[in-house]
C-alpha cells in the first residue's frame, strides 16, 4: 500500500517525537472523499436555506435529488470518528501503546472541545457572543476521544466490545426522557438525547451531536488498528474489511426490513419503488441509530478496501484534503460563510443568499474545493516542516 509522511497523527500539543510513522495513503484517501461529502452537506445547509431538512427527513416535502444529497453524507461522521480511532492506535502502537495513545487522545479531544465552542462556532455564526452555541461534530469527536483515552488501557476484545454494545445497544436507552430542570439533563443531553443546556453565563448549549454513539464508533475504529499494523497482512486485513462491511450491511438489512428494533422511524412502502427506497434509507443521525451506523460503516469498510486499490494518482488527490482533516474543517467553514455573506452584499441581500438547485449546492461545493486542494496542499508542507508544538494540533 502507498504511503506519505505522517502529519496528523503526529502529537497532540508535545514536541514531535523521534518516531515518524508513515501514514496510510488508503486511509487518507477516504477521509479525503468523506470530508468533500461534508462540504456538500455544508454548502447545502449555507445556500440552501429555503429548503432545511429534518431528521430523519420529511419525504414528502423533500425532493428526491435533495433527500440523496443528504444521505450522501451520512457517511462522513461514522466513517470519519472511526478513522479517527484507527488513527490513534497507529499513533500510540509505534511509541508504547495504550499509554501513549491516550496521552494523545485526552490532549487532543480537549483541544477539539475548546475548538468548537470557540473558532468552528463563530464559523457557523459570525457572531461573538452567540445565544446558542452548537455543539456538533467536531465536539463529539473530542468527548469521543477523551472517552477512548481511557478505554485504550483495557485488552482490545474488550474495547471491541464496548463498542459493539454500544453501536448495537444504544437504542435500548430510547424510551428514556430527562426533561429540562430534572436531575441529569445536562449528562442525558450530552450523551444520548439532543436538548438545550442553559449556561451559568447566559445563553443556551444545544447538543447537536450527543456523543455516547460516537463513543462506540471511535472504540471500533481503535479496534481495527492492528489489521493496518506495518506486518500485518495486505490480503488478511481485505478479507476483514470485506468480511466486516458485509456482516454490517447484512445486519441493517435484517433489522431494517424487520422494521423494529434498530431505528426509531419505521419504514413504510411508498407509491412506487424510489419512495419506497428512500424511506428504507430515511435513518435517524441525532443521535445515529445502530441501523444508521451498521449502513454507514458496513459502506465505510468496504470503501477502505477500495481505497487500497485506488490509482495513486486519484489516491493522491483525496490524500491532499484527507492528510491535513482539522485545518480543511475550518477553512471550508469561513470560506462557505464568508462567500456567502459577499454575494448577499454584492446583491443587495441581507443576511445569507440561497441557490435555487440542489446542482446549485454541488456546483458551490465544487467551486469550494478548487482553492481548499490548493491550500490543504501547502498547508501539509508548511506543517511537515515546522518544529512549532502548535502546528501539531492542526
Amino acid at each position: 500500500m502507498s504511503t506519505v509522511s505522517n502529519n496528523f497523527q503526529d502529537g497532540a500539543g508535545v514536541p514531535a517525537p523521534a518516531v515518524r510513522v508513515p501514514r496510510i495513503a488508503a486511509i487518507d484517501a477516504l477521509r479525503g472523499f468523506v470530508i468533500l461529502l461534508m462540504l456538500v452537506d455544508h454548502t447545502r445547509e449555507f445556500f440552501f436555506l429555503h429548503a432545511q431538512v429534518s431528521d430523519p427527513m420529511d419525504l414528502g416535502r423533500t425532493a428526491p435529488a435533495l433527500v440523496f444529497t443528504r444521505l450522501a453524507a451520512h457517511l462522513c461522521a461514522p466513517v470519519f470518528v472511526a478513522l479517527t480511532g484507527l488513527a490513534a492506535w497507529l499513533y500510540g502502537a509505534p511509541r508504547g501503546g495504550a499509554r501513549a495513545a491516550s496521552g494523545f487522545l485526552f490532549k487532543r479531544g480537549l483541544f477539539l472541545i475548546a475548538l468548537e465552542w470557540t473558532v468552528v462556532n463563530f464559523a457557523w455564526t459570525f457572531d461573538v457572543t452567540p445565544a446558542t452555541v452548537y455543539l456538533q461534530v467536531i465536539w463529539a469527536i473530542g468527548v469521543s476521544m477523551v472517552a477512548l483515552a481511557a478505554l485504550v488501557h483495557l485488552p482490545r476484545p474488550a474495547i471491541a466490545a464496548v463498542g459493539f454494545a454500544i453501536v448495537l445497544g444504544h437504542n435500548l436507552l430510547d424510551p428514556i426522557a430527562v426533561g429540562p430542570g430534572d436531575a441529569g439533563h445536562a449528562l442525558w443531553a450530552v450523551l444520548h438525547d439532543r436538548g438545550f443546556i442553559d449556561l451559568p453565563w447566559g445563553g443556551q448549549a444545544r447538543t447537536s451531536y450527543p456523543v455516547l454513539p460516537w463513543i462506540g464508533v471511535i472504540a471500533l475504529g481503535y479496534a481495527m488498528g492492528p489489521w493496518f499494523a506495518r506486518g500485518a497482512s495486505p490480503e488478511w486485513r481485505r478479507r476483514a474489511l470485506a468480511v466486516v462491511g458485509s456482516v454490517a450491511l447484512a445486519a441493517f438489512g435484517v433489522l431494517r426490513v424487520l422494521n423494529g428494533y434498530g431505528e426509531p422511524v419505521p419504514w413504510t412502502a411508498g407509491s412506487g419503488g424510489l419512495e419506497t427506497v428512500l424511506s428504507f434509507l430515511n435513518l435517524t443521525k441525532y443521535p445515529p441509530s445502530a441501523d444508521f451506523l451498521l449502513l454507514t460503516l458496513g459502506i465505510g469498510a468496504w470503501l477502505l478496501l477500495l481505497f487500497e486499490r485506488l490509482p495513486t494518482r486519484m489516491a493522491g488527490m483525496l490524500v491532499v484534503f484527507g492528510s491535513v482533516p482539522l485545518f480543511f474543517y475550518i477553512l471550508h467553514l469561513y470560506l462557505l460563510h464568508g462567500l456567502n455573506r459577499v454575494v448577499g452584499a454584492v446583491g443587495g441581500a441581507e443576511g445569507l443568499v440561497s441557490v435555487p438547485t440542489v446542482g446549485g449546492i454541488w456546483a458551490v461545493a465544487a467551486c469550494v474545493a478548487v482553492p481548499c486542494w490548493f491550500a490543504c496542499r501547502r498547508f501539509a508542507v508548511v506543517k511537515r516542516a515546522s518544529n512549532a508544538w502548535w502546528m501539531r494540533y492542526l
